[in-house]
C-alpha cells in the first residue's frame, strides 16, 4: 500500500499562524478536479475561504460548536457541494464523486506536508443561505486545510483523542465472498 494513504489522518491540532500558499492551495484543489465521478459527470463544487476573508468567516458560522472550538486556527476552510443536475438531467451517484474528490485532496494535502481534516458536522442550510446557493447545489461535507499546530492547544478532550491509537476494521470483518458475512480472506 502506498505510505501516504497509511499516513494520511484528521488531526484538529492547526498551527493559527501558518498559511497555506496560492500554489498549494491551487494543487490540493486540482487534486480534487482530477477524481474519477459517474460519466466524468464532475458533480464536485467547493466554496473556499482563506483565514482572514469573510469566506472563511462565513464557512466557520455554519460549522457545529465543536468544530468551532478548533477549526478556527485552519488556514483554509472549505465546503465540498455536488451539483445535481446537468445538461444530460440528473446525475447519479454525486455523493461518489464528491468523496473521491476530498480523498485526492486529503492525499494531496498530507503529500504536500498539510493536514486536513473532513467534517460532517455544519449546517447545511445555513451554507446554502451564507453562499446563494442554487437549488440543484448541496453541500455534503466541510473540510479544514493547514499546518500541524500544538496540541496544547486543543481541549483536554480533543488531545486525547489526538493522541490516541489509529485503528482499522481488519479486513476479515469487511471483505466478503459468497454469502454476507463470509469472509474473502478466511
Amino acid at each position: 500500500m502506498n505510505e501516504l494513504i497509511s499516513k494520511r489522518w484528521s488531526p484538529r491540532a492547526f498551527s493559527a499562524d501558518a498559511t497555506i500558499s496560492d500554489s498549494e492551495l491551487r494543487t490540493v484543489l486540482e487534486a480534487g478536479r482530477w477524481a474519477p465521478s459517474h460519466g466524468n459527470s464532475q458533480p464536485s463544487r467547493f466554496l473556499v475561504g482563506v483565514r482572514g476573508t469573510p469566506a472563511f468567516d462565513s464557512i466557520f458560522e455554519v460549522l457545529t460548536r465543536g468544530n468551532k472550538t478548533w477549526a478556527h486556527r485552519a488556514s483554509v476552510l472549505l465546503i465540498g457541494c455536488v451539483i445535481t443536475s446537468d445538461d444530460r438531467g440528473e446525475i447519479p451517484n454525486v455523493e461518489f464523486g464528491l468523496g473521491l474528490a476530498m480523498e485526492n485532496m486529503a492525499l494531496q494535502a498530507t503529500d504536500l506536508g498539510l493536514i486536513s481534516h473532513m467534517m460532517g458536522g455544519f449546517d447545511k442550510e445555513a451554507a446554502r443561505t451564507a453562499f446563494a446557493m442554487p437549488d440543484d447545489v448541496r453541500p455534503l461535507v466541510a473540510m479544514a486545510l493547514g499546518r500541524h499546530g500544538d496540541l496544547a492547544d486543543l481541549p483536554e478532550d480533543l488531545q486525547a483523542r489526538e493522541q490516541r491509537e489509529r485503528k482499522r476494521l481488519p479486513l476479515t470483518e469487511t471483505v466478503f465472498t459468497g454469502t454476507w458475512g463470509r469472509s474473502l480472506l478466511g
